[in-house]
């Protein structure tokens, strides 16, 4: 028997038992749409951090000298101790790494903090303050839609005027150009100088409702009164000079802080490789579980397949009995259950893949959550499915194919 007439015939048999189909078909389709949903969100959470987040929040070719890090998990109680042993990171010391780092290079200071916020045409809410220095919007890509970034002389002036991000303008300057108008953050006056372009959200949590001001204005004290800093951006133009950039600043750290050799650091410095390294981590995880799961639902669908092929031999021994009598031989028999097992499981898969697409939007569309198929799990889900059928159909296949073509004429 061709093959092409093989899938013919178990076609017409999935036309005429539609719901004996349909439920042969159930378990595959479960398990193959969890898996397509959860590898759909765990690559398009890992694009998602990968390229966004890294490239938005860390920079690249960018590393941060910070006290300890700031991304990163499996965190226990002796490495925070540790951490809170080790100095901080002072705006003093920034004028000594600055002088040693290699040309080319930009750097930034950085200090955040949440604070009230308010202003005359709206109530007091809080907004996420940054008192910054350097070259920050440079490194962060903020473009302005309206307005100019503050200049070095009044950053080192500490004049206290603030750039804005678009959620801030719209909610506290109603309808108004907010530039050249008075926001009032922690009860002291800012001049409005610059809207940033709308950025969006990360993670649920939006990105333009921030604020910007010199590092030497009244917000530092606000952000930071102990006279530190949160972190020091650091961009090179290249990796290689990045790596160059790494080791003259840990030697000035290490040299400030009278560190002996062999002695570790008290301190990090933080780039998108190693405050992702965690994330990967977890996306192997989440990957293992969420493919595992499915996988417990294709062995119940391959059972259920077996099951339901040999009601099928059964019920149709009369008919085996007829083929082997025109002249079908064993094979044309075994292929015969064996296309048609594979093709209600190849089927199963089409659909499990259609509704596993469907749920992964839907999801990303009712959460923060991104989704993003992965090409390879299509033709993974769908040779799932082909080889779940096959190998449930072998035994009722090889049973119908030995049947006796005498003693099958003879059932009722």
């Amino acid at each position: 028997m061709p093959f092409h007439e093989a899938i013919w015939l178990a076609l017409q048999q999935i036309r005429v038992q539609k719901l004996k189909s349909f439920f042969t078909l159930l378990g595959v389709m479960i398990g193959v749409m969890f898996l397509i949903a959860v590898v759909s969100i765990v690559t398009g959470m890992s694009k998602y951090v990968e390229e966004d987040f890294a490239g938005r929040v860390l920079g690249a070719n960018t590393f941060t000298l910070r006290r300890f890090p700031w991304f990163g998990n499996n965190v226990t109680e002796e490495m925070w101790r540790e951490w809170q042993r080790r100095p901080r990171v002072y705006h003093s010391d920034v004028a000594v790494i600055r002088e040693a780092l290699p040309a080319g290079t930009n750097y930034a200071v950085e200090s955040q903090e949440n604070l009230q916020a308010t202003s005359k045409y709206a109530r007091a809410r809080q907004l996420e303050a940054h008192a910054v220095e350097g070259d920050y919007f440079t490194i962060k890509k903020l473009d302005l839609k309206d307005g100019r970034v503050f200049s070095q002389q009044e950053q080192e002036l500490g004049a206290p005027i603030v750039v804005i991000g678009d959620e801030i303008a719209s909610y506290y300057f109603e309808g108004l150009n907010p530039i050249g108008r008075e926001l009032r953050i922690g009860g002291i006056p800012y001049t409005v100088i610059g809207v940033i372009e709308h950025q969006g959200s990360l993670f649920g949590q939006s990105m333009d409702a921030t604020a910007y001001a010199p590092f030497g204005s009244p917000l530092h004290r606000l952000t930071n009164p102990r006279g530190d800093i949160d972190g020091l951006m650091v961009q090179a133009p290249n990796a290689v000079m990045m790596d160059e950039a790494m080791e003259v600043t840990r030697e000035v750290m290490r040299g400030m802080r009278h560190l002996r050799p062999g002695t570790p650091d008290n301190f990090v410095m933080e780039t998108s490789e190693t405050a992702l390294a965690s994330f990967q981590k977890t996306k192997q995880v989440m990957t293992i579980a969420g493919t595992a799961l499915p996988a417990i639902s294709l062995v119940v669908g391959g059972l259920v397949i077996m099951n339901i092929m040999l009601v099928a031999v059964a019920e149709r021994t009369r008919e085996i009995g007829v083929r082997k009598s025109l002249g079908a031989r064993r094979k044309d028999i075994l292929r015969q259950f064996l296309v048609e097992s594979a093709t209600l499981s190849t089927l199963g898969a089409m659909l499990g893949i259609a509704l596993g697409l469907l749920g992964a939007k839907i999801i990303s569309w009712t959460t923060p959550l991104p989704a993003a198929v992965a090409p390879w799990s299509l033709v993974v889900a769908t040779l799932l499915g082909t080889v779940v059928g096959i190998t449930s159909g072998v035994y009722p296949a090889r049973r119908a194919a030995r049947l006796d073509p005498i003693d099958a004429l003879r059932a009722e």
